[in-house]
């Protein structure tokens, strides 16, 4: 039997998780999860939290705690905040952190979980943006940390049985968001509700709005740096517009490795809960009769975001920190409707020149870093648009 945590459960991934391991229980699967958190979602965590009987839950802070142990059994162990997150990734009952949390807040779980000894399913980006020096220093087991991406769970599969020297690139494929089809020029006139129309995915408003400015896929090549110990010349980018190809390897002799399957998150969650299994029932079967795959060059104009965020990440040491922090202030304010979508690419290069980069931080360096570009956002943008920014 294995033991679940899902950290994040209320929200797009976590969901989706729940009905995963629900489906894969009525097939035979021996999964059983033991431990919920979510941030604000109490009633919503709660019923999760009866359905698969857990043991163990953790809300964002003492009122919402307060509220749920009024709402659960009196068996149910209740956590609040930050040491709450903590103490379930490394709780002895756990055997798999699935860390869905959104935000540099997941930090500090994958770190617990890992030095616990944990498996880490790894929804979290901001782990290996912000922090990939630390997480990697304690992954023990090249299987420990499983990422949940659907991108590097496709190069982790295509990876298998391929050694590092054989290796000459790897390619992440990009929908190109919901501006993909829309001049450069037309960019500054979008609104928060066109951004979330996605032309192939559902997910959360902030990754919706990073993928239009390919904030994401810069995030998620920092994170192939680190997950598969690649230089970031040997990482590249593809326009995809069918989102069926979600990684490539190209090897040295001209052979290429691609994972193909439908746009559904509950496939490598899957996988990432089950590894190294593939199992029975899939989310969705893909059909290949009649599909068409397309791959283009990015057109870099139209997402000069893109390229501030992977110099962030060749710079390393807290400059990934701040611009994640600096992004998810700048895209708060998008969707608010405070500043125009082109004004996130502006903001993200203006604190990447103003940051004082401090190598190889520690983990209160790296929060320091955060903070101080939340700050630093906000007031750029206050004398940028105007006192009605806060």
């Amino acid at each position: 039997m294995t033991r679940i945590a899902v950290l994040g459960a209320t929200g797009s991934i976590g969901t989706q998780a729940l009905e995963v391991i629900r489906r894969l229980r009525r097939s035979g699967a021996e999964l059983e999860i033991v431990a919920l958190a979510a941030g604000r979602r109490v009633e919503e965590l709660c019923r999760a939290a009866s359905e698969f009987s857990v043991a163990l839950v953790s809300l964002r802070g003492p009122e919402e705690a307060q509220k749920a142990r009024k709402l659960l059994p009196p068996y149910v162990e209740v956590f609040h905040g930050q040491e709450g997150l903590e103490a379930i990734a490394r709780h002895p009952q756990v055997d798999v952190v699935l860390n869905a949390v959104v935000g540099a807040a997941g930090l500090r779980a994958t770190l617990a979980a890992l030095s616990a000894g944990k498996r880490v399913a790894l929804a979290n980006k901001e782990s290996l943006v912000i922090g990939g020096h630390l997480v990697m220093e304690l992954v023990r087991d090249p299987d420990q940390l499983i990422p949940v991406d659907s991108e590097h769970s496709a190069l982790w599969q295509a990876m298998r049985g391929v050694r590092r020297e054989e290796v000459k690139k790897l390619w992440i494929t990009a929908s190109g968001g919901a501006f993909r089809d829309l001049p450069p020029e037309d960019l500054a006139r979008v609104t928060p509700q066109e951004a979330l129309s996605h032309p192939t995915w559902r997910m959360g408003p902030r990754i919706t709005v990073d993928s239009a400015t390919l904030v994401n896929k810069g995030f998620e090549v920092i994170e192939a740096h680190w997950l598969f110990g690649m230089s970031y010349e040997r990482i590249g980018v593809l326009l995809h517009p069918q989102s069926l190809v979600h990684g490539l390897v190209e090897l040295v002799d001209g052979n290429v490795i691609a994972v193909i399957s439908e746009p559904d998150m509950r496939i490598p969650i899957q996988y990432a809960l089950t590894y190294p299994r593939h199992r029975s029932p899939p989310a969705r079967r893909l059909e290949l009769a009649g599909k068409t795959l397309e791959f283009r060059e990015i057109p870099w104009d139209k997402y000069p975001a893109f390229s501030v965020v992977v110099q962030a990440g060749k710079e390393g040491g807290t400059a990934p920190a701040a611009i994640n922090a600096a992004d998810e202030e700048l895209v708060a304010a998008f969707l608010a409707g405070r500043i125009p979508f082109t004004a996130i690419a502006e903001g993200l290069a203006y604190i990447l020149e103003r940051h004082h980069n401090v190598p190889c931080p520690t983990l209160e360096e790296i929060e320091t870093a955060d903070m101080w570009a939340r700050t630093e956002s906000r007031r750029w943008m206050r004398d940028r648009f105007g006192p009605t920014i806060v």
